[in-house]
């Protein structure tokens, strides 16, 4: 992933040794500190004291579930989440990115897979002025225009881009970093229709096309916190077999 001054800490999770020794390598092989974590409750105590900016959680730990361990993570965390199972069932996948996981890795996986969907996660910054470690390894797509800087104000709703914070009628939103670059980028087209396509490629980063699922979980995620109705949206309108674009402002 390159060098930075910043030296940036990974917590994997895991009750398989191997698993874990493999992930704790490729890891580390790319610039984290690894610590590692046999059991939800010690992932938790760990998190707190090391504050990691990546977690590979497996979903089936031995004391406490890695659904309820991410779901005690991510209030006090704003690390990358990534869900590492050997189930992959839709509603597993549903509700771990519901509760606020960034992604999922499916046993058996290969390094280059790890490799790339982390470095896929760090292209967008976790906070101002951070760049993502893969930035030296890979290009943003050519029609991912910058957003201004300016804070954008579509009738209630009002994106400071530059400071990461959105808010409806002042009260600021609790969004995750993947809703809130989701919004940032409708926003800064408003008139445009953004298909899914082009969303995976401008928040997730290249490779990631195929998976529109992710595009419409996370956005009905940010439907939830804009307190939106779907059949009456204010704010973010679903164009059938298309994407995705901001209602006009009335």
């Amino acid at each position: 992933m390159g060098t930075d001054s910043y030296e940036r800490t990974a917590l994997v999770v895991e009750d398989d040794s191997d698993i874990r020794e493999l992930l704790a390598l490729t890891l580390s092989m790319v610039g984290f500190n690894v610590i590692e974590s046999a059991s939800g409750r010690e992932a938790l105590s760990l998190a707190r004291e090391h504050t990691p900016d990546l977690v590979t959680l497996d979903l089936n730990l031995p004391d406490l579930d890695g659904m309820e361990v991410c779901r005690q993570l991510r209030p006090t965390t704003d690390a990358y989440i990534v869900m590492v199972t050997a189930r992959v069932e839709e509603i597993e996948r549903v509700m771990g990115l519901e509760i606020g996981a960034d992604d999922f890795i499916v046993k058996p996986f290969s390094p280059r897979e790890v490799r790339a969907r982390v470095a896929a996660m760090f292209r967008r910054p976790r906070s101002i002025g951070e760049p993502g470690p893969a930035a030296a390894e890979a290009n943003e797509p050519e029609e991912a225009a910058e957003i201004d800087d300016a804070v954008v104000v579509h009738g209630s709703l009002s994106v400071d881009v530059e400071g990461r914070v959105a808010r409806i009628n002042g009260d600021e939103l609790p969004l995750t970093k993947i809703e809130f670059d989701l919004l940032a980028t409708l926003i800064s087209g408003a008139r445009r229709v953004w298909t899914r396509e082009t969303l995976l490629s401008r928040v997730w980063g290249e490779g990631w096309t195929d998976d529109h699922h992710l595009v419409e979980v996370h956005i009905r995620n940010l439907r939830k916190k804009l307190g939106e109705d779907t059949r009456e949206p204010r704010f973010i309108k679903t164009v059938r077999g298309v994407g995705y674009r901001m209602m006009p402002v009335e």
